[in-house]
C-alpha cells in the first residue's frame, strides 16, 4: 500500500515506514496534541501546499491524489498519526443521482482497531458521500480523519460529456509545521496555540496574541496631535484661538515622521507686547533623543504671492521646534526682519496667514 502510517500497524512498524512518517513535533493545539493537516511545500517552491493534491481527468468521474505528507491527530490519550503517500493515488467517483446535485468529501483517514473496533489498523484515502439534495450540503467528515477535497457531483454524472467539473474543486486541506514554524494558512479561522505563534494568511504575517489574531509587524498609524505653543524667552505667548490645525505624526520604531499645517484665524493671539527676540516654539508629539540643527522645512505664507517664504525647522530642544527664516521673497526683495520665526519675523502676522511644514527625527526612546 503506498499510504503508510507510523506506530499503527500491530505487525510492527518497517524501517521504510519509520522514515517516511517521522515528522518530528508540529504545530501544538495543547500541550499534549498537534493539529493535524497536510506538511507544506512543493518541489518548485511555488505552492503552499503540493502534497494531496487532487486532480481529475476530463471526462470521466476518476481524480488522482499526488504524494504528501500529513498528521491526524487522535484523542490526546490516542496520540498523533504521521502519514505518507508516497505513490499517485486514483480516485473513483461514484456517479450521479438522476435528479439531484451531491457534494462528496475526500478525507485522509486512520483506522485504528485499538480505538475504533474497525478490525482494521491502516491509513487510506476515502470517498464519503453526500446526499443528493435539492441543496446538497458537504457532509460531516469521520472521526479521526482529515478533510481534503470536496467535490460537486452533478445530477445524472457519469463517465463521458456529463462527468464532474472538476474546476469547480473545494481545496479543504490544512498545514502544519513544525514546532515554532509559520503556519501557512487560506481561510483558517482556528484560533492560536500559545501567544507568540506566528502564520502566514495569504501572504500576511500574523501573531497569536492569546486572545485574537493580529497582523505582524504591527504597523504604526498616523496619529493627530495638537502642538502646545510658546516662545523661547517665555514672553509674549501666543495662542490658537479659532486658528485651523492639522498636526500629525507617525512613530516607527525611534523614527518619527510629523507633518503640521496651521491657518491662523480672527481669535489667534500673536503675543502682547511681542519682539523679534520672542522666536516661537511648537511641542513634538513624541520627545526627541537630541536637540538638532535640521529636521525639516516649512512654507510660510502671507496671502499674496510675494509674501511666502521657506524656513528651517530647528530642533531647539529634545521637546520643541523652531522655524528660522531660510530665504526671502520669490521677487527676490528681503525682508526687513530675519531669524527664528516670531510675531513679527518675517512679517507681521495675521489671520489667515498659513505655516505648512514636515520633519524626521529620532525619538528617545
Amino acid at each position: 500500500m503506498p499510504v503508510r502510517s507510523g506506530w499503527l500497524s500491530p505487525d510492527g512498524q518497517s524501517r521504510e515506514d519509520t522514515r517516511l512518517v517521522s515528522l518530528g513535533a508540529l504545530t501544538p493545539v495543547s500541550p499534549v496534541a498537534t493539529r493535524s493537516g497536510v506538511l507544506p511545500g512543493s518541489a518548485s517552491g511555488l505552492y503552499r501546499i503540493a502534497g494531496f493534491t487532487l486532480t481529475g481527468t476530463a471526462g470521466t468521474m476518476t481524480a488522482t491524489v499526488s504524494p504528501g505528507r500529513a498528521l491526524i491527530q487522535g484523542t490526546d490519550a490516542q496520540g498523533a498519526y504521521p502519514i505518507a503517500l508516497t505513490e499517485y493515488l486514483n480516485l473513483v467517483f461514484a456517479d450521479g443521482d438522476p435528479l439531484h446535485d451531491r457534494v462528496d468529501l475526500v478525507v485522509l483517514r486512520v483506522h485504528d482497531d485499538q480505538y475504533d473496533a474497525s478490525g482494521r489498523a491502516e491509513a487510506v484515502l476515502e470517498i464519503v458521500r453526500g446526499d443528493a439534495t435539492a441543496v446538497p450540503a458537504v457532509p460531516a467528515p469521520p472521526a479521526l480523519s482529515l478533510p481534503l477535497y470536496q467535490v460537486t457531483v452533478p445530477k445524472g454524472a457519469s463517465a463521458g460529456t456529463t462527468a464532474i467539473d472538476w474546476s469547480t474543486l473545494g481545496d479543504r486541506r490544512t498545514a502544519t509545521v513544525g514546532a515554532g514554524g509559520i503556519l501557512p494558512v487560506f481561510s483558517d479561522t482556528t484560533g492560536g496555540s500559545y501567544p507568540g505563534q506566528y502564520r502566514d494568511v495569504n501572504g500576511q504575517l500574523q501573531r497569536w496574541s492569546g486572545t485574537a489574531w493580529t497582523d505582524y509587524p504591527v504597523l504604526p498609524t498616523w496619529q493627530s496631535w495638537t502642538p502646545t505653543w510658546v516662545t523661547s524667552t517665555g514672553s509674549a505667548t501666543p495662542a490658537f484661538g479659532n486658528a485651523s490645525l492639522s498636526c500629525r505624526y507617525v512613530k516607527f520604531g525611534t523614527t518619527v515622521h510629523l507633518n503640521f499645517a496651521i491657518t491662523f484665524g480672527s481669535t489667534t493671539s500673536f503675543g502682547s507686547g511681542a519682539t523679534t527676540n520672542d522666536n516661537w516654539r511648537f511641542s513634538l508629539p513624541v520627545t526627541a533623543a537630541a536637540a538638532r540643527p535640521l529636521i525639516g522645512f516649512a512654507e510660510l505664507a502671507a496671502g499674496d504671492a510675494p509674501n511666502r517664504a521657506t524656513a528651517r525647522v530647528y530642533l531647539a530642544t529634545t521637546g520643541a521646534f523652531e522655524l528660522i527664516l531660510a530665504s526671502g521673497r520669490p521677487t527676490a526683495t528681503a525682508f526687513t526682519a530675519t531669524g527664528g520665526l516670531d510675531s513679527l519675523t518675517p512679517w507681521t502676522w495675521a489671520s489667515g496667514h498659513t505655516v505648512m511644514g514636515t520633519a524626521t527625527y529620532e525619538a528617545a526612546s
